[in-house]
C-alpha cells in the first residue's frame, strides 16, 4: 500500500473520544503519540479522562472512562523519564480509521494538544514538512 503525504500539522477526528477536528503535531522525533489530557485518574480499576483545554476549544470537557489501559515509560525531549497511562483508540486521517495508542500527558502549555510520533507514522506516512493539513482539506471530499 502506498504511504501518503501528511504535512508537519494538522487536524484530525478522534471519534470514539467524542474529540473532532484537533489540532495535531507530526512530530518524527518522538516514538510514541500523545494526547493532552486535562485529569486522569483511576477508580474501580476505570481510567477516568477529563479532555478539556480553554487554548483548544475543540477539546468538550467530557469525561472519558478506559476500561483497558496500561502504563508506559516516556522519555522526553529534555531526556527525562515520566511514567504515563497509555489507552488505545481511533484516529482518522484522510477519510480512514486507523487504530492509534496515545500516551495521556498535560500539555497545557503547547500549542498543539495531540503530537503523532513515528510508531504510529511508519509504514503509512510520508511528512513533507513544508505542508500543513493536508487531511483536513480533503476532509469528506
Amino acid at each position: 500500500m502506498p504511504k501518503k503525504v501528511i504535512g508537519r500539522i494538522d487536524k484530525a477526528d478522534f471519534p470514539t473520544l467524542d474529540l473532532f477536528d484537533i489540532d495535531i503535531k507530526i512530530d518524527t522525533g518522538a516514538y510514541t503519540s500523545s494526547i493532552h489530557c486535562h485529569k486522569v485518574i483511576v477508580v474501580d480499576d476505570v481510567l477516568v479522562c477529563l479532555f478539556y483545554d480553554e487554548g483548544h476549544p475543540h477539546y468538550n470537557g467530557k469525561e472519558i472512562k478506559f476500561k483497558e489501559f496500561s502504563t508506559a515509560k516516556v522519555k522526553s525531549s529534555n531526556g527525562i523519564v515520566q511514567k504515563r497511562y497509555k489507552v488505545k483508540t481511533s484516529i482518522l486521517l484522510f477519510n480512514k480509521k486507523y487504530k492509534i495508542s496515545l500516551t495521556l500527558s498535560t500539555r497545557n502549555d503547547m500549542k498543539y494538544p495531540i503530537l503523532i510520533g513515528r510508531k504510529f507514522l511508519s509504514n503509512k506516512f510520508i511528512v513533507d514538512v513544508t505542508q500543513k493539513n493536508i487531511s483536513h482539506n480533503k476532509k469528506n471530499k
